[in-house]
């Protein structure tokens, strides 16, 4: 687990901004030159202090990414404001990775961040991760794995499905993208998770343990005795799948649905409800067969 990182960046609409940069009257955001910056990062901070929602100090823990073009160092920074409780706040950090995955977890955990040709992905745990092994099968028990899903390359294969899944507004450009290939579609959820809709693109979920589901799928977070909870939002245009699976101990389960709530502030799937028809959908079965699993 590595520490610290560069200038504030708003992710999930819930602003983390640099603490000593926060006040009331006169925000300013910097970037990691130093330079401030107009941004509408500053709005939402007044707007969560209207709303009475209030803002709390968290640290930041950097986290170092692999993938295709080696190893990429854990950024660095400072305690960030998050609006949140104190209370959770004392509970919490927020970590993220070398290739921009940010969210808030529990403080203390190990972080490591991955990328592929289908996107990229931040994996939290309680324990040292350490995917190298050969014997390594992933995690069995408490842990967070955060997927943003591109829909490019492979990973339109996997949007796809998850689309016709549970997004029933995507059903037909899900079938589009599938076209020619050699697999049938899913077109149901997985028949025992619990699905709560917060709008055509973001659905929460809840899946049991020892069972499979959206918290288990293309994710290093196999079967457990703990379930699993989390989200699933479409974002962009054409989408991207932004994944998130959170497996909590009972005594941080509380953190659960702030967790979620703080990615789901990251969406903009206003944004593409009525703008389906710009996905490229050619050359689509190249590269599908094969998982993600990054």
């Amino acid at each position: 687990m590595a520490g610290t990182a560069a200038g504030p960046r708003r992710f999930a609409g819930r602003l983390a901004v640099e603490k000593e940069h926060v006040g009331l009257d006169a925000l300013r955001v910097e970037d990691a030159g130093g330079q401030p910056q107009q941004r509408m990062d500053v709005a939402i901070v007044h707007e969560t202090l209207a709303n009475g929602l209030g803002a709390a100090s968290v640290p930041f823990i950097g986290c170092e990414s692999s993938g295709q073009v080696g190893v990429l160092p854990a950024p660095k920074g400072t305690s960030w404001f998050v609006p949140t409780s104190p209370a959770e706040a004392q509970a919490l950090a927020y970590y993220k990775s070398a290739d921009g995955i940010g969210l808030l977890a529990p403080s203390g955990w190990y972080c490591q961040g991955v990328s592929g040709s289908g996107g990229y992905a931040l994996y939290l745990s309680p324990h040292p991760i350490d995917r190298t092994l050969t014997d390594w099968k992933g995690f069995e028990g408490p842990a967070i794995q955060v997927n943003h899903i591109t829909a490019e390359n492979s990973g339109r294969c996997q949007i796809a499905e998850i689309m016709a899944r549970v997004f029933p507004a995507y059903r037909a450009l899900a079938r589009r993208v599938w076209e020619g290939i050699d697999a049938p579609l899913p077109s149901r959820p997985y028949p025992h998770d619990t699905l709560t809709y917060r709008s055509q693109t973001i659905v929460e979920f809840k899946t049991p343990a020892r069972t499979e589901g959206l918290g288990t799928y293309e994710s290093w977070l196999g079967e457990s005795d703990i379930p699993t909870a989390g989200v699933a939002i479409l974002a962009g245009d054409p989408p991207d799948l932004v994944l998130l699976s959170v497996r909590l101990p009972r005594d941080l389960a509380p953190l659960t649905p702030v967790i979620v709530d703080f990615v789901e502030r990251d969406s903009t799937a206003s944004t593409i409800d009525h703008q389906l028809s710009t996905i490229d959908t050619s050359g689509h079965a190249s590269g599908c067969e094969a998982p993600l699993l990054f």
